[in-house]
């Protein structure tokens, strides 16, 4: 049904891109944010909302892109005082599988879809429509969804609701440990003298290069830390992972490391401004 009118909440860093990306698609779109002024740039060709349940009654899918658990519970919150039936809800936040569990059961049992399909990619490929999207779901609700998800990024559906929030907890663990590791080595290699643009030239050109080294050397070379992704999302994610199931050697010492980088204030920085923590 791609004459379906499309809802999108939640319109920051990686939420507003992706919203843009309907919009320029040329899908009937409406959008809500709790910050007003984010959703200017909406105005000439979408609907902007102030109310959640407004936007909801007026649209068929409706995307959700929220920072943590407390958002999207008092959202769905929200959403689940209205009548649901037969609409399609695609939660792409990175939230805990037992948050996940709770609102999928809840939005079924008042008769509508549920997918939960976070992303692996940060604001860039937010904005350049290449997200790696990781889906649990029904079969028939990625199929209604794919239309408008197919503009964001590459599907993967990998089963039923809480899939897709298990794989993006088990990706990001690991992206956890790479930053780490990646300011690490930086933070050595400073130390012995080693030029750091040669230092990160011969990473990115090794074995031990990524597509995670690469989108993080600018940053590490210009020593700018805008945050694409902020270090505090990432011990959120990190303690979620915990909190699932991740109780490894390495685990403890991201959730301690992160943790302190976020108590002496580095937490707003992009993950990879752990190395300012680290160097202290």
């Amino acid at each position: 049904m791609e004459d379906a009118k499309i809802g999108f909440i939640g319109l920051g860093n990686m939420g507003h891109p992706m919203a843009k990306n309907l919009e320029k698609a040329g899908f009937p779109l409406s959008v809500y944010n709790r910050t007003t002024e984010k959703a200017n740039d909406f105005k000439e060709k979408s609907t902007v909302y102030t109310k959640v349940t407004e936007l909801v009654k007026n649209s068929d899918v409706i995307f959700t892109m929220l920072t943590n658990d407390t958002a999207v519970r008092q959202v769905y919150e929200e959403i689940l005082s209205e009548d649901i039936h037969g609409k399609l809800f695609v939660d792409m936040s990175t939230i805990s599988p037992q948050a996940t569990n709770d609102i999928s059961s809840a939005v079924k049992i008042k008769e509508a879809g549920f997918i939960d399909a976070p992303v692996a990619g940060s604001t860039k490929p937010a904005a350049d429509g290449t997200l790696i999207i990781m889906a649990g779901g029904d079969e028939k609700d990625l199929d209604r969804a794919q239309p408008y998800l197919q503009k964001l990024g590459k599907i993967r559906h990998l089963g039923e609701n809480g899939k897709g929030i298990a794989a993006k907890l088990s990706v990001n663990y690991f992206l956890s440990t790479l930053y780490q590791g990646l300011a690490e080595t930086v933070l050595f290699s400073d130390k012995l003298g080693i030029d750091r643009k040669d230092m990160l030239d011969i990473i990115n050109e090794s074995a031990s290069g990524s597509g995670a080294t690469k989108v993080k050397t600018p940053l590490l070379i210009n020593d700018d830390y805008a945050p694409a992704f902020a270090l505090d999302l990432m011990l959120k994610d990190i303690l979620l992972a915990h909190n699932a199931g991740a109780d490894y050697p390495l685990s403890k010492t991201l959730i301690e490391t992160y943790q302190s980088a976020h108590d002496e204030g580095f937490g707003k920085d992009d993950v990879i401004g752990i190395i300012n923590y680290l160097k202290k």
